[in-house]
């Protein structure tokens, strides 16, 4: 059985406690590899290393920079069925997404910020004829990257790629659900020429090794992303320690659509919106409104095409809905699926558990769930489930469903249908969401800052902002 290392320092190791933790094939539901059990030592040891490569690595001419990451992301794009087996074999998402979404998106964030470390630029003011004011920005320093399970190398990418371009070094995690990719993706670092220390990959459980990135006093800035009660604590430990922290948290993401949409384009897409690798992302449209009149046909329409997902083996080419991706969170959604009847929901499709047959008896895998009936303030309105479960329900006015879509804690993305410009503009502008989608979902330019607002997070990630994020800024005024 393979045993994953951690990358420390420029050499791969096991542990420090010499213990490994069983790592699943959710679609099978067995171990099939072995993760570290690190602790604080391992992180001791690679913020060592991070600090002594610092100084190599944001001394280097960013020409040379920009040049390592981009062979960095021709070798993920070589690697690609590799890698793409990897993700879906971790996580339990179907083969086709992992090569279609995962694995080239991984690529285009190295590729992305290797050039954002060429254009970065700052700015100069002139006050009047007595000064000259210039901005310098610096790397901060050893950062943390703290990632999750859902789009594995996809999101950890995302954080350590401008990071890694702004001249910072890194300790990161990857979760310990889904670690082989962040495994594999450490040996293409050495590969690709990645000076010792500028990248450290730990393995482990949060509360050992993520608690200890966060506390550790010479790790200057975190970035993390996944679940808000996470985020919460994390805020608590590096707030007094004042260290910059970037939260990428829940969603509870409203999909508003208006009678004057273009019904075929909604349909299609809020399919993908709801179920795509399984409802476990953060910026998938739980919570769908539909105008009064389009309600009854919408519904018809949209659980007949739910009804024919194809559930099963993530390998087939066939698949749409692979497994979830540990039996723990299986759980959690069943269990959200029975509060909803409680709660006096109907189930129109789905709801409970698939036996898959063949070599995925033992997987992880929930029938894509359709609920209607509810109150948009009941708890299974208003709590992240991030699963393949959809509500949908009824409204009449613009300010009602605004009302609706803007009720939770959350505030990360919305999408809106209609073919009103105006009432895109106006819809749009009153929506608390750090993101609106208009006619489209998950359409992404990686220029553009992401984040959410309330309690789906703090900050911006996404072109300049993650650049802005991962350095310090100063002000040099000149007196003419």
């Amino acid at each position: 059985m393979e045993k994953i290392l951690n990358y420390v320092n420029g050499e791969f190791v096991e542990p420090s406690s010499g213990k490994y933790i069983d790592n699943y094939d959710p679609a099978e539901g067995k171990v099939y590899s072995l993760i570290p059990d690190s602790d604080g030592r391992d992180v001791a040891a690679a913020t060592d290393g991070a600090k002594l490569a610092f100084k190599g690595w944001s001394s280097l001419a960013v020409e040379k920079r920009s040049a390592i990451l981009t062979h960095l992301a021709d070798l993920i794009d070589r690697d690609i069925e590799k890698l793409s087996m990897a993700e879906s074999q971790d996580s339990g998402k179907p083969l086709s997404l992992a090569k279609s979404l995962d694995i080239p998106r991984a690529a285009s964030n190295i590729r992305f910020y290797a050039t954002a470390a060429v254009h970065f630029a700052s700015e100069a003011h002139i006050t009047d004829t007595e000064a000259i004011n210039y901005t310098t920005r610096s790397p901060v320093g050893v950062a943390g990257c703290i990632s999750p399970w859902n789009l594995p190398l996809y999101l950890f990418t995302w954080k350590i790629a401008p990071a890694l371009a702004a001249g910072c070094t890194v300790v990161a995690k990857p979760s310990e659900l889904t670690p082989m990719t962040a495994y594999l993706f450490s040996r293409l670092c050495k590969e690709a020429g990645l000076p010792k220390g500028v990248l450290n990959v730990l393995h482990g459980l949060g509360p050992k090794v993520g608690q200890a990135i966060i506390e550790h006093p010479e790790i200057t800035a975190i970035s993390f992303t996944g679940g808000t009660v996470t985020g919460k604590k994390i805020a608590a430990t590096a707030a007094p320690m004042l260290k910059k922290i970037s939260l990428e948290l829940g969603g509870k993401n409203p999909n508003i659509v208006f009678a004057d949409c273009d019904l075929e384009l909604a349909l299609q897409t809020s399919i993908s919106s709801s179920f795509t690798n399984q409802g476990e992302i953060c910026l998938c449209g739980s919570r769908i409104f539909v105008e009064r009149s389009l309600y009854d046909h919408f519904v018809k329409e949209f659980v007949k095409r739910t009804k024919a997902l194809t559930i099963g083996d993530p390998l087939e080419a066939t698949t749409r809905i692979g497994s979830l991706v540990s039996e723990a969170h299986m759980k959690k959604v069943l269990s959200y699926i029975e509060l909803a009847k409680q709660e006096g929901g109907k189930l129109l499709t789905g709801g409970t558990r698939v036996e898959v047959k063949g070599r995925c008896a033992g997987g992880y895998f929930v029938e894509p769930t359709v609920v209607v009936g509810l109150d948009h303030l009941c708890r299974t309105n208003q709590e992240e489930i991030f699963g393949p479960v959809v509500t949908i329900m009824p409204f009449d006015e613009e300010a009602e469903v605004v009302e609706y879509a803007n009720s939770t804690t959350y505030g990360l993305s919305a999408t809106l249908w209609t073919e009103n410009l105006k009432k895109a503009h106006r819809i749009s502008a009153q929506l608390k969401s750090g993101i609106v989608w208009v006619n489209c979902w998950l359409l992404r330019d990686l220029r553009t800052p992401f984040g959410g607002m309330k309690q789906s997070g703090i900050g911006r990630e996404g072109g300049w902002e993650a650049m802005r994020f991962f350095t310090e800024t100063k002000n040099v005024c000149i007196k003419l």
